[in-house]
């Protein structure tokens, strides 16, 4: 697996998003940790969680209580792991999502995600999204104050625009580490937020990556082109589109999601994909 970096950090180059998991349509237990080790067998050493990821309502950091779980028992395997987290998003069990952008909300969030980690210190701690009811500089000035407590050790945001990435820069005195954004062959439009966090040295995590691949798959697609990329390579749509994404920029680390130890393998196999100039500007414009 090779590697990349956030806030200092060496990571793999492709991490883990935990969030089909634990929530609708997700496998049971054994197969959730299976899942996670199947990622430390293939050098993954990111692995991307929230408290909001679950299903009902009294389930509230379901994924994280998860994680911990498969981390221990996978004993010295895990050593070295980063695990990220977020906080501000929330699930009321009906199929929604709602917003708490407070400070005083997201310092509770981040014990509560400590005490459901087991550890002393979170790893990357992430606002998870906006809250128009709130001013963005309060809720990242939240993070800067657990940050200076040493509760985390580095802050992140997510589903931010250049305004709220600038501010976060700024409130978190050059201390931002990573922006959550998505970001896929479907979902493009981040691209701008991309680009600033390669100004700013800040490592750039895109949510939902294979956006766009099952439609890949379709030679007749909109997305043909990662298709026929992979069909002349002899590899999925699926490692294409993860490669494609790594060469966009050294500050890229996408995190696809999995409930499934095969599918964990093939994205890992995306960082050993080595593709041509010409097939990127093709699947630039595709």
């Amino acid at each position: 697996m090779h590697n990349r970096s956030i806030g200092g950090r060496t990571v793999s180059a492709i991490g883990l998003g935990a969030m089909p998991m634990s929530i609708e349509g997700r496998p049971d237990r054994a197969r959730a940790t299976a899942t996670v080790h199947a990622a430390l067998d293939e050098g993954i050493t990111l692995i991307d969680t929230a408290d909001a990821y679950h299903r009902e309502a009294g389930e509230v950091g379901h994924n994280e209580s998860l994680i911990a779980e498969a981390l221990a028992a996978a004993g010295p395997a895990a050593d070295g792991v980063l695990v990220a987290t977020k906080g501000g998003h929330l699930r009321p069990g009906d199929g929604t999502w709602t917003l708490d952008g407070r400070p005083e909300y997201l310092k509770r969030a981040c014990e509560a995600s400590l005490r459901r980690l087991g550890v002393e210190a979170i790893g990357l701690y992430q606002f998870h999204r906006p809250d128009p009811g709130v001013d963005y500089a309060e809720s990242v000035g939240a993070l800067a104050e657990l940050l200076d407590e040493g509760k985390i050790l580095m802050a992140g945001i997510s589903n931010a625009d250049p305004g709220e990435i600038r501010t976060a820069h700024k409130v978190l005195g050059g201390r931002l580490a990573s922006v959550q954004n998505q970001f896929s062959p479907k979902f493009r439009s981040s691209e701008p937020e991309l680009r600033l966090c390669e100004e700013l040295g800040v490592a750039f995590l895109p949510w939902s990556p294979l956006g766009g691949i099952r439609e890949a798959a379709d030679l007749g697609s909109h997305y043909s082109a990662f298709a026929a990329v992979a069909e002349d390579r002899g590899v999925s749509p699926q490692r294409v589109c993860l490669a494609w994404m790594l060469a966009k920029s050294p500050v890229v680390v996408p995190i696809p999601g999995s409930s499934r130890p095969e599918t964990v393998h093939d994205s890992a196999l995306g960082a050993d994909l080595r593709l041509s100039e010409e097939e990127i500007a093709r699947l630039d414009r595709a």
